[in-house]
């Protein structure tokens, strides 16, 4: 190409006039050609997915940012090629040569000038009078042939498809839709807040004190100051300081990161929202929670039903609300209520739980409900006042002993959103603080540090205050159907590809 004069890398702005999609959607026949040429010619770019030459007319399909469109190219309205060994040196020399000399390649970006108009197949078309090579593909790009609803020679092999998201958003359908509806989530999610007048924050993600959650970290180490720091595993610590200085609402949505396993649900670095709000409790964040997810399911698919695998889930509020020790009994048949560690602890065992020694009563509960429970609530499901030994930054419930005020909701057998009474004690956060010293003693690497400035700020007072986070990536799974948390994310965490 470059030998013919034609630069197959050109530095230029082209000017976009119309999308396929919105081309077929307000294309009238008797318009037809002599309007569309004469008074509203169109400029479309894309890349070129299909092409085949039939004597002097090339039929080219070009795929832009919302679908695809077939262009007609005519030897007609070319003029004859230079001759051989010379350059090319019109618009339409250029043209003849690309188009007519096999130089095009699926995958190419091409930009395409011309008048829309009906074939004789009856297919909406753009009739090109010009063509301009924008950017030259040089990998083969994999061809996925459709009929009848059916892919053939698909580019389906999950280690590739996330390895190669840019090939698997180009050559599979849907894949990208999957990703705009995650974007809705987002944008929905974010209208709710500003409009309730809460404020969007930004807090650090390299921390001195890896808190706000049970979790494992990973480990950096910053030269300057010479002290190893934490990539964040929640918000919540600092969002509550800004609490304590004066900010009535705040939220903040951006990437969490723990040091442990990879499945079909995790991931070591995922989207988390936290939203705190002064003078609310875990009632009014539950209402509060109801009412977000129908708006986001309804911006998402226009409806609160969504189908997963053989579920349909409906997030239409209310939803149930049942308390954890309940819920293991309604499941189990074991009232863990009234028993001390040591009895929950042979319970454990026989219900499955491994390394029961390392684990307090709370661990105990927690991992019971979770191999028991949590994989049968399919619909939305709040489970409400968890042990108090489960939850070192909760308040304490304000009529039932030794349990907090907080909820997890559960959907389609997973955790989705995890919310309390914010525990605003300063006493009290310490000897919590304390206690969970004592669990990573006994060998509990997900325990939590004592966050001394934390307590500080807490001891200059913080308002009553309800806060919560929800997964986002789980969120999309939920709201788009996919069956794994590897196809919500463009590019998740994988292997190093041996080379």
């Amino acid at each position: 190409m470059r030998d013919m004069g034609i630069d197959p890398y050109p530095a230029q702005e082209y000017v976009v006039t119309g999308y396929s999609a919105d081309i077929k959607a307000g294309f009238e026949d008797e318009n037809q050609q002599a309007a569309w040429y004469t008074g509203k010619p169109v400029s479309i770019a894309g890349r070129l997915m299909s092409k085949r030459i039939m004597g002097k007319a090339s039929f080219i399909e070009l795929q832009d940012s919302k679908g695809r469109i077939q262009v007609y190219v005519s030897r007609d309205d070319i003029q004859a090629p230079v001759a051989e060994g010379e350059q090319a040196t019109t618009v339409e020399q250029q043209m003849y040569n690309v188009v007519f000399k096999k130089l095009l390649d699926i995958g190419d970006f091409i930009g395409i000038e011309g008048f829309v108009f009906r074939t004789q197949m009856g297919e909406i078309s753009v009739h090109a009078k010009k063509l301009t090579v924008l950017s030259k593909s040089i990998r083969p790009l994999p061809i996925v042939k459709y009929k009848d609803g059916v892919a053939y020679d698909g580019f389906n092999d999950p280690e590739q498809r996330y390895r190669q998201r840019y090939v698997d958003l180009v050559v599979n359908e849907g894949v990208r839709s999957v990703f705009e509806k995650r974007a809705t989530i987002l944008r929905t999610m974010r209208q709710v807040f500003d409009e309730a007048g809460y404020t969007e924050v930004e807090t650090p993600i390299l921390q001195q004190i890896a808190g706000g959650a049970s979790a494992r970290p990973f480990i950096t180490h910053h030269n300057t100051l010479d002290v190893d720091m934490y990539l964040r595993i929640a918000t919540e610590l600092y969002l509550k300081r800004l609490i304590v200085g004066g900010f009535e609402g705040v939220y903040e949505i951006g990437r969490n990161f723990r040091n442990e396993g990879m499945d079909r649900s995790h991931n070591p670095e995922f989207t988390c929202m936290e939203l705190y709000v002064s003078y609310k409790d875990y009632n009014w964040m539950m209402s509060f929670t109801e009412q977000l997810l129908e708006k986001i399911a309804i911006a998402v698919n226009g409806t609160t039903k969504v189908k997963i695998g053989d579920n349909e889930i409906d997030f239409k509020a209310p939803y149930r609300r049942l308390p954890i020790l309940e819920a293991i009994r309604e499941k189990t048949g074991y009232d863990l209520s009234t028993m001390s560690e040591d009895e929950i602890r042979p319970i454990a065992k026989k219900l499955g739980v491994e390394d029961t020694d390392k684990m307090g009563k709370g661990k105990l509960i927690d991992e019971i409900f979770g191999e028991t429970c949590e994989g049968q609530f399919i619909q939305p499901t709040f489970i409400i006042d968890y042990p108090v030994e489960m939850s070192p930054l909760t308040k304490m419930h304000r009529s039932k002993a030794g349990l907090t005020e907080r909820f997890e909701l559960m959907v389609n057998g997973k955790e989705l959103a995890n919310a309390y009474s914010e525990l605003n004690d300063p006493i009290d956060q310490y000897n919590r603080f304390v206690d969970q010293m004592k669990l990573a003693q006994k060998g509990d690497d997900e325990a939590m540090v004592i966050d001394h400035d934390f307590v500080r700020a807490l001891e200059y007072g913080m308002p009553p205050t309800s806060g919560i986070g929800i997964g986002i990536d789980r969120l999309a799974i939920l709201m788009t159907g996919q069956p794994t948390i590897q196809e919500v994310l463009l590019f998740p965490t994988m292997k190093p590809e041996v080379q």
